[in-house]
């Protein structure tokens, strides 16, 4: 995997806010330039504005070299921009139609910010969803061994195979056709039933340590042959632990149900 360096990853998230930066100032109250480039000031207002959304979505704090690199590149984009005003880029229909759709999306950033900050994931909220993932996670995981093949007739005849002394390993590595689990055995490592489909998982579930299926079982990824290798009580996260991610994931359910709303009560012609 790539890694970028802290100040790449400014470069772009400055980037990214540009536009948003420029479309927020009010020419009356633009307070004075970090900088200027051929006369033309880029406003504190404009520099701030930057500054706290990268600190507000990259965890950043406030620091001299995060100051340094956001304003370096605000001036490498007003260069850009007043280079790209002399060839008329800003009068090209591919513009007016990029323009529009920038305002579209900061108008919706902007909306559904405002949305969330005045409909927050309370406590209660957020101790309930807990609960029911805790519901629905269980008490227990598995780890288990499969083979996946294309036909219950297939299915059955490595039942059969096992149930003469065959290796499961050996025919999950020959015939599965799983490519997460083939080269491994078969093995699936420790998950809750519920991260299976349900078929799989109430299979999963009935099985006793070290026993196979007898019966294949039908998913909608093909027949299964399913062997219980161990199971453990599951280990779930206290609520403070997961706490941001539970706001994350409530914050998107409000996002949906608004727009479901909006949608609704829209009059739409396709």
């Amino acid at each position: 995997m790539l890694k970028l360096k802290r100040s790449t990853i400014l470069v772009l998230a400055a980037s990214s806010l540009f536009a948003v930066a420029r479309h927020a100032e009010d020419s009356s109250v633009l307070t004075k330039p970090v900088a200027t480039v051929n006369g033309v000031g880029i406003p504190e207002s404009r520099f701030e504005f930057v500054l706290k959304q990268n600190m507000a979505q990259h965890g950043l704090s406030d620091s001299p070299d995060l100051r340094k690199n956001i304003k370096e590149t605000l001036i490498n984009q007003e260069i850009i921009s007043q280079a790209a005003e002399k060839k008329g880029v800003d009068k090209s229909a591919d513009f007016k139609i990029m323009m529009d759709l920038s305002r579209d999306q900061n108008l919706v950033n902007v909306y559904l910010h405002d949305y969330l900050t005045a409909h927050p994931a309370t406590d209660t909220e957020l101790k309930q969803e807990y609960d029911q993932i805790k519901q629905h996670m269980g008490t227990k995981e598995y780890k288990i061994r499969h083979i996946l093949v294309k036909s219950e007739d297939e299915a059955k005849k490595i039942i059969s195979q096992l149930k003469h002394g065959a290796s499961f390993s050996k025919l999950a590595a020959a015939d599965s056709i799983d490519p997460g689990s083939k080269s491994n055995g078969g093995e699936i490592d420790w998950s809750p039933a519920s991260n299976f489909v349900p078929a799989f998982a109430d299979a999963v579930q009935k099985l006793k340590k070290g026993q196979t299926t007898s019966e294949p079982v039908q998913s909608p990824f093909g027949w299964h042959v399913i062997q219980l290798v161990d199971e453990r009580p599951l280990k779930i996260p206290a609520f403070d632990q997961v706490k941001p991610q539970l706001e994350q994931r409530l914050q998107q359910a409000k996002v949906r149900k608004l727009i479901a709303d909006l949608r609704a009560a829209a009059k739409v012609a396709e």
